[in-house]
């Protein structure tokens, strides 16, 4: 007789973890929740296909999810096919006019288009945006201070087409929250005066989190998240206890400007952010719907 043993265990074990992510569910029902999308998970084909299925679950699940993405590497990769070749002040990149034209064609065009089709490919109903649609990002040009060591004083480095959200005008997305439409947004902001503005994704996220009263904002990285000085895991982080562990020096590097999102969001209302590793499989899943999580989790 063949040994079913094994076979009834693995359906128990499935039953098992659909049940013990019931109360998860309950606590998100018609929540609002953000996803950073970028790095190494949205090059990735299998990892991609698998997010957007998640994003479908999160939907059919009861959860409002909004998915704001990056494309930095493809950006680079467009600007160096069509041989525009980019300057740099400070080690930033300076996006002048012709650079910020393929900065949206890439970022509203290609790539949110690439996710909106793998989440209707998965089932779901998404539909793309960026700034520009429904005046939901006004942004306005950032203004980046560095400190000259020879003059010892702050000298102003003008960027070109770089911005930070000025304001969030959420009436287009409340208005697709009450369907089953899930929004894809491009960072990508318009002026007072009509200005196209290349926004960091992370900035926008966390923006449009606290605009959208989000109980969570996820942001998808390359790392497992925010690392002590010996390189544990850190699960929980006061707001607080971040600031201290960037003025001690125990977070530097990309990870400021990272924690500096996290720190605003929750100052902004968003209940809590968590910073995930997107190269685990179903990071967003194990995040909301088990007792684990997947990350670095900030809040007050």
């Amino acid at each position: 007789m063949p040994d079913t043993t094994n076979r009834d265990e693995t359906k128990l074990e499935r039953a098992r973890i659909l049940s013990e992510a019931l109360p998860f569910m309950q606590r998100y029902d018609k929540r609002t929740v953000v996803v950073k999308y970028g790095g190494h998970a949205m090059g990735d084909e299998t990892l991609g296909a698998e997010f957007a299925r998640d994003i479908v679950m999160l939907k059919q699940a009861g959860l409002n999810p909004i998915v704001v993405h990056g494309g930095g590497p493809q950006i680079g990769a467009m600007l160096t096919r069509l041989g525009i070749k980019s300057e740099f002040s400070g080690g930033l990149r300076i996006t002048d006019r012709a650079t910020v034209e393929i900065v949206e064609m890439v970022l509203a065009g290609s790539i949110n288009k690439q996710i909106v089709a793998q989440l209707n490919q998965a089932g779901g109903r998404a539909v793309g945006l960026c700034g520009k649609d429904g005046n939901l990002i006004v942004a306005r040009k950032v203004q980046h201070k560095v400190h000259d060591p020879e003059s010892n004083i702050e000298k102003l480095l003008d960027l070109g087409f770089v911005g930070e959200p000025d304001r969030i005008n959420p009436e287009i997305l409340q208005v697709i929250q009450k369907s089953d439409i899930i929004p894809v947004i491009a960072p990508i902001g318009v002026s007072e005066n009509g200005e196209t503005y290349n926004i960091n994704a992370d900035t926008v996220a966390g923006a449009i989190a606290a605009a959208m009263g989000a109980t969570r904002l996820l942001l998808l990285t390359d790392v497992s998240g925010v690392l002590d000085k010996q390189g544990k895991l850190m699960e929980v982080l006061t707001v607080g206890q971040a600031k201290a562990l960037m003025k001690d020096g125990t977070i530097s590097g990309g990870m400021i400007p990272k924690l500096e999102t996290c720190i605003e969001s929750v100052e902004g209302g968003v209940e809590a952010v968590v910073i995930l590793d997107g190269r685990v499989r179903h990071a967003v899943l194990l995040e909301l719907f088990t007792e684990h999580g997947a990350g670095t989790l900030i809040q007050n």
